[in-house]
């Protein structure tokens, strides 16, 4: 067999900036070696690798080769409607299989219960000096039924691949659904991730945290490494394979809640380039139309409502997909987040999309999002906001009403239904890091500097920078990162918010509660500064 060639072909080259062509050759490397381990060895044969000029070509549907050379791999979680019953799996195979599914059970030595699985086969067309064709196999199983804050264990197999078999008893993992009642629980959050060494130092850090569930806000994987949401763009699918692997060790055990970004409009799959999201997730399907918008819905865990939402809709930074859903995710939105506050037992309400709200970073705040959106978060009084985007951690005060309705340093307390909402960018998950504006110092734990104004801008609806003065940055920190979210319930629930880097030092931390703060604490502030919050 030749060795392949992991030039970048110039056609794909031109597009993409040196960091990107880096990223792109360090990756090509990597993914020879991880479709190996991966269980891409079949018959002597080393399928999902192409002779010649890449490396992506990947596996064809051989029923020849038999079922028991080909291994699973990629296994990764996600909620169904309700989390206390349900349970989504999803995982790959190199190759076609035969007769997919899941054994489950309350033991790991006793799996008698087996869900059939839906394959789900992704085909990417070549494209003619970048990339030769690819077919994919996703697989996903649906458990419904199950018993609330219980722990379960399961395998996934197919036809010749039994995970209760001796030679493969080392393929069975575990999940807990969430609790029947309120209870203490730790979630974690971050966007754009990748593949690479920072990317999966991130997910070792998170499994410290033992989480009950995780929340990517977009830009997932990179396979597209322009962003830009067109066929021009820069696409290599064979990416989504490391990455699944790469994330398999977390993904597995802690259901992985994503939402899209812009890198994740893939436009060679229909509809608006969202195909190969649906392919590779199961996602709840919770009154929104998952077959138009993955990436849009919501969840509850104990005392928190959850709400995922596809910032592109509304994007004036990032157009191509701008209005795709003609305001239906909007009116949802505002529907959605009236039930979460108006149901009882929930005492917060998360949202989180990618594009940023506020931020002084490379991207800066979109002001589709600003326009659309925020009238709707202040209207339910929402208590924390956490997109990606901009690849920094930076964090605003609470804001109401447009302007910094109350300062929140490092070790702060808020209560949103009277200061305002606190706008969190996590943006470290494990992509190259950006910067702040020249001059703009950082500000985090331990290296807290005075609180000042900061030169940034916002992104109009006619697709151009808007300068703008603003006060409510509070922490800046360019390292990679992560956010734990601790959420208490009780006579006075609260959500203890930190910011931790990649070497587990925090960075940040505050609290909100909801209508617990009285007294000294919780003086009156006057005004603050205005943020230039309207979107045009």
């Amino acid at each position: 067999m030749d060795l392949p060639d992991f030039g970048i072909p110039p056609r794909l080259a031109h597009r993409m900036s040196m960091a990107e062509q880096h990223e792109y050759l360090r990756t090509k490397l990597t993914r020879r070696r991880t479709l190996v381990t991966a269980g891409a060895m079949a018959s002597g044969l080393l399928t999902g690798c192409s002779t010649g000029a890449s490396s992506t070509a990947g596996p064809s549907p051989a029923t020849s080769v038999h079922g028991s050379a080909v291994a699973p791999f990629g296994r990764h979680l996600a909620f169904g409607a309700d989390p206390k019953t349900q349970m989504r799996i999803s995982w790959q195979v190199p190759l076609a299989v035969r007769k997919p599914y899941v054994r489950v059970g309350l033991r790991p030595d006793d799996l008698s219960r087996r869900i059939e699985a839906e394959l789900r086969d992704l085909h990417t067309p070549g494209q003619s000096g970048v990339r030769l064709a690819l077919d994919q196999y996703y697989l996903h199983a649906a458990l419904d039924g199950l018993r609330p804050g219980t722990t379960y264990y399961y395998g996934v197999g197919h036809d010749g691949f039994d995970p209760a078999d001796a030679d493969h008893r080392a393929t069975v993992t575990s999940f807990r659904t969430a609790p029947a009642s309120p209870e203490r629980f730790v979630f974690t959050a971050f966007g754009d991730q990748g593949v690479g060494t920072a990317a999966a130092a991130n997910d070792n850090l998170l499994l410290r945290q033992k989480p009950a569930f995780h929340l990517h806000a977009g830009d997932i994987c990179y396979a597209d490494a322009n962003g830009r949401g067109r066929t021009s763009d820069g696409y290599d699918p064979g990416f989504w394979d490391l990455f699944l692997k790469q994330n398999e060790e977390v993904a597995r055990s802690v259901p992985w809640m994503v939402t899209t970004g812009n890198h994740d409009m893939e436009a060679w799959y229909s509809p608006d380039g969202y195909g190969g999201q649906l392919a590779r997730w199961s996602l709840p399907q919770s009154g929104f139309d998952p077959r138009s918008a993955p990436g849009v819905y919501s969840f509850t865990y104990g005392n928190v409502g959850v709400v995922a939402l596809d910032a592109n809709d509304v994007s004036y930074e990032i157009p191509a997909n701008f209005g795709y859903t003609d305001g239906k995710q909007t009116r949802w939105l505002d529907k959605r987040l009236g039930e979460l506050r108006a149901a009882t037992g929930i005492d917060f309400v998360v949202v989180y999309f990618h594009h940023c709200a506020y931020s002084t970073s490379s991207h800066a705040s979109d002001g589709g999002v600003r326009a659309e959106w925020l009238p709707l978060f202040e209207k339910h009084r929402v208590d924390l906001v956490i997109n990606g985007h901009n690849h920094v951690y930076e964090r605003t005060d609470a804001i109401r009403g447009g302007e910094v309705g109350r300062p929140v340093p490092v070790g702060g307390a808020t209560d949103p239904t009277r200061d305002g909402i606190v706008y969190v960018t996590a943006g470290g998950g494990g992509r190259d890091l950006y910067g702040f504006p020249v001059g703009v110092k950082e500000s985090y734990e331990g290296r807290v500097h005075d609180h000042e104004s900061v030169e940034t801008f916002r992104w109009t609806r006619s697709q151009q920078p808007r300068k703008e003065t603003v006060e409510w940055s509070r922490v800046r920190y360019r390292g990679f990162s992560l956010l734990s979210v601790e959420a208490q319930s009780g006579a006075r629930p609260r959500l203890t918010v930190s910011a931790l880097a990649q070497n587990g030092e925090r960075i940040d931390h505050f609290e909100v509660w909801r209508g617990g703060l009285t007294g000294p604490r919780h003086t009156s502030f006057g005004c603050g500064s205005r943020l230039g919050g309207t979107g045009q």
